[in-house]
């Protein structure tokens, strides 16, 4: 959904006013490289309030299945290239239950690149579902330790992921995908890794689960 919000700059201020910390696994290089922050309540009830039936009804979730909701973050990617961890350096999946969702809100514009999918070749999987996981685990394990990623974001393919597409960024665009398919933040490092919310790669983070 593109212009999403009537005043999205108003969101981009409360950013630059929050209170922004290391992510969980940061000492260990792994998770979402850089920054996070709470959002606003009235940003995280409106969102959901109009998310749960678009959601349901665009990726099939039955009406029954209640929903479950992670806090709002704002999220600013900061970590350069060279300090990224093995997993941080290829596509990943969020979960692999079968109605968990990412929501992603740009504050940035497309300079910042946006979100892409991709497919692992040996395998053909571009979704990890709670069957294959285990499987999909030890293939990529096995990869890394065959052949380590260079210490760069993840963007076009390469041996082991083909890119079967992007959602470009775009400041106010909101983006919804299902938290089970490979993908890839698509970052620009000449950008400047920028912790400073008007300038870096801002986005607020959602996980929604049914």
């Amino acid at each position: 959904m593109d212009d999403f919000l009537a005043h999205p700059q108003a969101l981009v201020e409360a950013a630059c006013q929050a209170r922004f910390e290391r992510c969980p696994g940061a000492d260990e290089r792994k998770g979402y490289p850089g920054l996070r922050a709470p959002v606003p309540a009235a940003y995280s009830e409106t969102l959901t309030e109009l998310l749960d039936p678009l959601i349901r009804l665009n990726f099939g979730v039955p009406e029954e299945l209640p929903l479950r909701k992670s806090p709002c973050a704002f999220s600013v990617t900061t970590v350069a290239p060279e300090d990224l961890g093995p997993l941080q350096r290829v596509p990943h999946f969020d979960a692999s239950t079968p109605h968990f969702m990412a929501v992603m809100l740009y504050l940035c514009d497309e300079r910042h690149g946006g979100t892409a999918f991709y497919r692992h070749k040996a395998s053909g999987l571009q979704q990890i579902t709670a069957d294959q996981r285990e499987r999909y685990g030890d293939l990529i394990y096995a990869e890394m330790e065959r052949c380590p990623a260079p210490p760069r974001y993840f963007s076009d393919s390469d041996d082991c992921f083909e890119l079967l597409g992007m959602l470009p960024a775009r400041f106010n665009r909101l983006v919804a995908y299902r938290g089970s398919l490979l993908h890839s933040a698509i970052v620009n490092p000449a950008l400047g890794l920028s912790s400073d919310p008007r300038q870096g790669r801002l986005t607020i983070t959602t996980f929604y689960d049914f």
